[in-house]
């Protein structure tokens, strides 16, 4: 068969850039909005069986296309080659059309196989992005020939002129064509269903699972599940409409009332916005006490709200949620959790966490590795049991046993060892080794099953229950139908009520004392440093040490072995470590270092060695009711906030809360309070002397650096060699006026420190006037509880 040239005459040709995509569809890349939904399944009005007879779909539905088929219109001969490439097994698109230079109408059309061609690589701008290398895609073009050309005649009717049936490859068989992008629509009617079940509160795969029983199997929905998501965030999307104003001039309010308060917009605020995060001072204080392991929860992914919300949250000294910042994600790419993360962290004054929990996501574990390097990243594990309920529905509804055999091998294997045999018995009982699914978690078993994360603090009590701050900030003020209009009210109803529980917390370990069950005086100890929750916890490890024996098995010098097990139970038997000398201990449960607690094991040890009471470095402080007093969580050096670039807020902001630290010190005592209002007054002399040279610093360790700085860099340029020569030789005069200068800067520096002392003595004032109403409101609930 032979085409007519293009080209030709009063025509020009014009090649469609839209479907030069790949046609086949990565499952675990997500799509942007409804892209791949190109084509409807809709003929539009028929075609033509001979040239110049009308073709009508409701006739032969398997008819082929051939050379001189007509049709009413170009969406029509669309429509029919797409529902054609459908049955047959391929995917489609438009290749190139030829316009009349006349009028600029389409007067041909060619519509192609999507494996036609091959892929042309972009060329690369000059400009330097950085190193930042994007995910490699699949080749999936391979040259097919296969074509559909037609054109327009003079009555208005489109005719193919040109048609190759043949293809270079394989074709898709009927159960996976839908996942070809050409074929793949959300229909009208299944839009409707997703709106009533998303509104409901169902997520994408529980609508999956109605829409494959609605239309009686995932072949006829005509959709995948990521087209479903995709969906379901433009209806968001949608759905959020301006109520993001409403967020944007809360949280311009809250900056506006105190410069603490953090709010981050990615993209442009006024004209494009993506997500959006903030943290109040609170949020920010928090962190500097309990940022050794966080969670980003990301629930409303699976729809249990409705509102696209992830807050950052970690564990207080009670054991309770504490929330250290909240995101708005209505952008789910790795580059917007990127954002997301490295404005987190820069929130949180670019301090990382020990440890991170997050869903189970490829993306998300890709932002994390880049933002958190040195971050021990755990996956929810109640995340990926919930997932196995739809993952597994097959095999959980023939094996009624397996559910419960999979979270015994998970929870309960003592050992890495004892978990790989389990897991390759259980999956070979019931013939699992080819299952997609449990091959991916297996190979991501380092990220989510405890015995493999034992090494590392997470603040949890057992890595085989639950801990009562996963994903529950906000529950009982966030449910599916809330709006981010009501959201930004019930926002500060949670935080109230946290903050009540807290203050309530605080009082039960501050104002009555815990029953002993024992006369240890590691008991007491406990009891006296320790909160009320976390006292508990420990005591119900001390009571049961009773029923265990400690045998030693292996003394080398300082260092002695013990074989810790429970009477009777002595098959499950676990090995401590003591230094004695040093007064360190390690057990095989790795308890402390999993919940910064001792367990069992180890008090069990210190019972037969005569060790009466805790060594100091096994009572963390974050577990303390002393906990949020004196100095707070390490501090890790950063370079970027010394950095020129930095703003004033953020300089206002940290010093700010550095001298709140201070502060909270200094009122104890009236010893301490001199010592601190001393102090201060030395400060507030040496920052007078700095302002009166303009901000310079002058200190030892900076001139240092400079003239190190200076020296290399006149190593290298002859230039400079004489101005070096020259302030060396500096005569006797000039350094005399430079000290009468700096005499007249001191003078007006203490006259300024006059003033700055009677501000800070001020402040000083208004915080303890402060303290004595919170004292007095305490009484007041204290009153209130005895009535």
């Amino acid at each position: 068969m032979e085409f007519e040239p293009l080209g030709m005459g009063n025509d020009v040709i014009e090649f469609d850039m839209m479907g030069l995509g790949d046609d086949t569809v990565d499952i675990d890349h997500q799509l942007d909005d409804d892209d791949g939904l190109l084509i409807e399944n809709s003929y539009g009005s028929g075609g033509s069986r001979a040239v110049g007879e009308l073709y009508l779909p409701e006739g032969d539905t398997n008819l082929e296309p051939y050379e001189g088929m007509e049709f009413e219109s170009e969406e029509a001969a669309k429509a029919f080659y797409n529902s054609y490439a459908r049955r047959v097994g391929f995917g489609t698109r438009v290749s190139m059309s030829r316009r009349s230079r006349r009028d600029g109408a389409i007067i041909q059309r060619s519509f192609v196989c999507a494996k036609e061609g091959f892929r042309v690589e972009k060329e690369k701008s000059g400009r330097d992005d950085g190193p930042r290398i994007k995910r490699p895609r699949a080749e999936t073009r391979v040259g097919c020939k296969a074509t559909l050309v037609i054109k327009i005649q003079d009555s208005g009717r489109w005719v193919v002129s040109g048609f190759v049936k043949e293809h270079n490859h394989e074709l898709v068989p009927p159960d996976k064509v839908h996942c070809l992008r050409s074929h793949r629509h959300v229909s009208g009617s299944a839009k409707s269903l997703i709106d009533t079940l998303q509104g409901a509160g169902i997520g994408p795969s529980g609508i999956m699972s109605a829409l494959i029983k609605e239309y009686g199997g995932i072949t006829n929905i005509g959709f995948t599940e990521r087209d479903c998501r995709n969906y379901m965030k433009s209806s968001r999307q949608r759905t959020l409409g301006g109520d993001t104003q409403i967020l944007l001039d809360y949280l311009r309010q809250k900056q506006s009332e105190n410069p603490a308060f953090f709010y981050a917009v990615q993209g442009d605020e006024e004209r494009f916005m993506s997500n959006i995060f903030w943290a109040d001072a609170k949020a920010r204080a928090n962190y500097t006490y309990f940022g050794d392991t966080v969670t980003f929860d990301t629930t409303y992914r699976s729809n249990r709200y409705r509102l696209p919300f992830a807050p950052f949250t970690g564990v207080n000294h009670h054991g309770q949620p504490v929330l250290f910042g909240c995101a708005l994600l209505i952008n789910e790419s790795e580059a917007s959790f990127v954002w997301l993360f490295r404005t987190w962290l820069e929130a949180m004054s670019n301090r990382p966490p020990v440890s991170i929990t997050t869903d189970h996501d490829r993306v998300i574990r890709l932002a994390v590795t880049e933002i958190f390097p040195g971050t021990r990243h755990r996956f929810c594990k109640w995340h990926i049991f919930k997932e196995s309920q739809e993952k597994l529905s097959r095999v959980l509804s023939e094996h009624l046993n397996f559910e419960a055999e999979l979270h015994k091998c998970v929870n309960l294997s003592e050992s890495t060892e004892e978990f790989e045999s389990c897991w390759l018995s259980l999956i070979d009982r019931y013939d699992l080794r080819e299952h997609e699914w449990l091959q991916t978690i297996y190979a991501d078993r380092l990220q989510w099953v405890p015995v493999y994360l034992r090494d590392t603090f997470f603040a949890e009590m057992s890595i085989t229950q639950r801990s009562d701050s996963m994903n529950s900030y906000f529950d009982g003020y966030v449910n599916a139908s809330t709006t981010l209009q009501l959201f930004v009210k019930q926002y500060e109803k949670a935080l109230e009520s946290r903050y009540e529980k807290e203050v309530k917390a605080d009082y039960d370990t501050l104002n009555s004392a815990p029953i002993l069950k024992t006369p240890s005086p590691m008991e007491k100890q406990a009891a006296a440093g320790y909160t009320r929750k976390l006292f508990m916890k420990f005591q119900e490890e001390l009571v049961e040490t009773l029923t265990f024996l400690a045998t030693k098995v292996e003394d080398e010098e300082a260092l002695t072995t013990y074989r810790v097990a429970k009477f009777e139970e002595n098959h499950k038997a676990y090995f401590v470590k003591l230094d004695s000398s040093q007064m360190k201990v390690t057990c095989s449960c790795q308890m402390f270092e999993f919940s910064g607690l001792l367990c069992r094991h180890v008090l069990s040890v210190f019972r037969v060695t005569n060790v009466l009471t805790l060594p100091s470095r096994y009572i963390l402080k974050r577990w303390t009711r002393n906990a949020k007093s004196g100095v707070m969580l390490e501090e890790h050096p950063n370079d970027s906030m010394s950095s020129s670039k930095e703003s004033q807020t953020v300089r206002y902001n940290n010093l700010r809360h550095e001298a709140l630290k201070f502060v909270d010190e200094g009122v104890n005592t009236v010893e301490i309070y001199d010592v601190a209002m001393g102090a201060l007054r030395e400060a507030a002399s040496k920052v007078a002397v700095e302002k009166s040279k303009g901000g310079r610093m002058t200190n030892v360790n900076e001139t240092s650096r400079k003239s190190h700085a200076s020296l290399r860099t006149h190593a290298n340029d002859t230039t400079g060699l004489p101005q070096w020569g020259s302030e060396l030789s500096q005569s006797e005069d000039e350094q005399e006026r430079k000290i009468r200068k700096l005499t007249r800067q001191l003078e007006h520096a203490q006259r300024k420190c006059e003033v700055y002392r009677a501000n800070l003595l001020a402040v000083l004032k208004d915080i303890e006037h402060q303290k004595l109403q919170l004292t007095v409101k305490v009484q007041s609930i204290k009153l209130g509880m005895k009535d």
